[in-house]
């Protein structure tokens, strides 16, 4: 009986400490759009990010907090640890170095591209005194030298999705958009509505950075990753939204 009764008490305390251990911290950037994610009074519904990270926390033993927050934010956040997983990111995108974090594997890859309201070949260098959507607070290293040059002009939006609707409505002629969220917004839309990629801009390698930290299980979500990539399960959960 005393036996027992310690193997009770040790399953009891394995709960209660299993109960207390909070939720990871994911980050949501509010500028992402569909596919990636879709937001609806600062909560994140549903999307790649939702699965992905609601996926990696359930095979840590732990629920996902996701974290909506504008995209000039997020830095901060990081600093501060704030933020415990940071995902669909590249270090081609990074001013600021985060060495606090641990990458993972890349999980995707996310292609950048011109977008025009017809179908062409057109690399950007060959826009003249024109205004090019883009979203506000994303940076484009190729286009860098012919927004100082003054070849041409950022019209920021909110958002990946409003860069192109903007496109659509002909508010201006071309925009950068990802490959993904340029299929997602040309799936409902007419024949004579659709968008076009003209030419790739730049093709990134995307992974997750992990909070190296003694309250986050860091090793066990990075070998989560691993086994996830081994398994299908990052193209079967990108198959969902294609």
């Amino acid at each position: 009986m005393p036996k027992l009764l310690s193997a009770l008490l040790l399953l009891t305390l394995s709960n209660a400490l299993f109960a207390d251990e909070r939720a990871l911290r994911f980050v949501i950037n509010d500028s992402w759009s569909m596919p990636l994610v879709r937001i609806e009074q600062g909560q994140a519904v549903e999307g790649i990010l939702v699965d992905l990270q609601q996926r990696m926390a359930a095979k840590v033993g732990r629920k996902a907090k996701l974290l909506v927050m504008p995209s000039m934010r997020v830095q901060h956040a990081l600093d501060t640890g704030e933020i415990d997983v940071r995902c669909f990111v590249s270090p081609n995108w990074l001013n600021n170095g985060h060495y606090r974090y641990i990458w993972s594997l890349p999980f995707m890859t996310q292609r950048d591209l011109l977008v025009g309201v017809k179908p062409e070949k057109l690399e950007p260098e060959q826009l003249l005194h024109e205004r090019l959507g883009t979203v506000l607070g994303f940076t484009y290293p190729r286009l860098d030298p012919l927004f100082r040059s003054g070849q041409i002009t950022r019209e920021d939006a909110r958002t990946q999705d409003l860069v192109l609707r903007k496109l659509s409505a002909r508010r201006y002629h071309h925009a950068i958009s990802n490959e993904l969220s340029l299929q997602w917004f040309n799936r409902n839309q007419a024949p004579n509505k659709k968008l076009y990629s003209l030419s790739e801009l730049a093709s990134d390698p995307v992974a997750c950075i992990v909070r190296d930290a003694p309250d986050v299980p860091t090793m066990a979500l990075l070998r989560a990753m691993v086994q996830m990539k081994q398994n299908g399960e990052f193209e079967a959960l990108l198959a969902r939204y294609r």
